[in-house]
Order: C-alpha cells, then structure tokens, then sequence
C-alpha cells in the first residue's frame, strides 16, 4: 500500500500552469511519490502527464464531475490513458440521488459509463461523505442502496475515514464490508474545537491510524492511501507534509 497526496488539498494553488508545476515539486519534495488529481485547474493532460513523470509522481486515481462521468465518457477514458491511471473517480453524488425517491436511479444512470469504463481496463470509484450513511424510510443506509446497484468489478468505492466517522458508522465494520472494493482510499483525520468536529492532518485527531491502517494491510486490497484535508488550520502544504511524515513513522 503506497502513501499518496490528494491534490484537492492545495486545489487553492492548482489554478494555473505555473502554480501547478510549482505545487507538484512542493508534493514530491515531501516525499509523495503518488497523487490524485482533483480541484485542478485546466491543463493538458499531455502536459501534466509530463510534469508528473519529471517529478516522478504517478497519477492513480482523479475526481471528476458526473456530467463528464455521464455524457463524455470515451473522451474521459482517452485522457486517463495519457495520463496513465486506472482509477476514474467521482467526488460526489450529485444532490438530485441523495434521497430514497432518487436513489435507485442512480446505478441506472452510471451502468454504462461504469461498463465502458470496465472494458477498457478502468474502474469506476464512488467517494462516500457522511450523507450515505443516512436510514431511508426502509431502514437501510443510502450507501447499502448504492452498493446493491453495481457491482464491485463496475464500481470501487474511496472510502473516507473522516467521513465515515462524521455519519456515525463503524470504520472498520466498513472496511470489512467494502473489503473488494477498496483499492484506495482517502486518509483524513478528525479533531474537535468546542463542539464541531474539524479536519486535521493524520495523526493529530482521534481516529485510530495504527489501527486502521493494520485492518487494510491485512485485508490486502488497497493499493493507495490518500491523504486528503478539505479544510487545513494554516498552509495545506504543512498538512500534507505533516500527515506524511506520520504515516512514515507508523511504518506505512
């Protein structure tokens, strides 16, 4: 299992070519050898994919909106094939499937992108928040709905720590149930200010890391453990740095 660096972190810094190419020599400097695309301003994949190999970063894994995910799907493919990763992810789901009226048609609507993603050696990988982990009037999770409607080889799920948390549910009764759907996941901690939660860097929250990450090793599916801090308390590079050097230091 490699350590890698969700790019939405610095998605501030990631809105032009320079500032890209400034913030990826910042990423690898740390010690990043893997990151995810995310946040990103435009740019080339050609010239990504270039910037990437001089930094000697590999590209695992992207968010994307569900209209590309939809309604470009070949194109998208293409440009993972430049960039040179297998993992086509969506960030979020779209608000109109969040409820037991909508929810169904949401394996309808992805079937065949995540299908044509399949054939061309790509998986589909869906990203929780805390809102699957909301009951619907027939008692089951909304996520219990999304996980019967495709099929583990059409759909991978990154699973977020901080996520599973905030909704309540148990992450490591979750990281068996998902145990053939998660070849990455998203590496986030959880303190407290006063009442309200907040993001910290791995190792400065509460969540049982150690423990964590023995429960992944010894399920053996996942191959990236992404560090991602939606929100950071001061420079989001400090962060990824941080979080970095703790996960070396519990031998990860």
């Amino acid at each position: 299992m490699q350590i890698g660096a969700q790019l939405f972190t610095l998605r501030t810094y990631l809105q032009t070519e320079s500032d890209i190419r400034l913030s990826l020599e910042k990423v690898a400097k740390m010690g990043y050898r893997y990151v995810q695309v995310s946040g990103m301003g435009p740019i080339d994949p050609h010239l990504l994919r270039e910037i990437c190999d001089q930094l000697e970063l590999k590209i695992v894994l992207t968010h994307n909106s569900a209209e590309r995910i939809l309604y470009d799907t070949d194109k998208l493919i293409e440009e993972h094939n430049i960039l040179g990763c297998d993992y086509i992810g969506l960030g979020a789901m779209p608000d109109k499937y969040r409820s037991n009226f909508w929810i169904d048609q949401f394996g309808k609507d992805f079937l065949e992108p995540a299908k044509k993603m399949a054939a061309a050696g790509k998986r589909f990988m869906y990203h929780n928040h805390n809102f699957e982990f909301e009951r619907t009037p027939d008692g089951r999770l909304l996520m219990e709905h999304l996980l019967d409607q495709l099929p583990a080889e059409l759909m991978g799920i990154t699973l977020d720590t901080y996520w599973v948390q905030a909704g309540g549910a148990d992450i490591y009764q979750w990281l068996d149930i998902l145990k053939d759907r998660i070849p990455c996941v998203h590496l986030k901690d959880m303190a407290v200010s006063g009442w309200n939660p907040i993001m910290a860097p791995v190792g400065e929250g509460n969540l049982n890391f150690p423990a964590i990450i023995k429960k992944l090793q010894e399920i053996g599916q996942t191959e990236y453990a992404l560090v991602e801090q939606d929100t950071c308390q001061g420079s989001p590079f400090d962060c990824l740095k941080k979080s970095y050097d703790y996960l070396k230091s519990i031998g990860l």
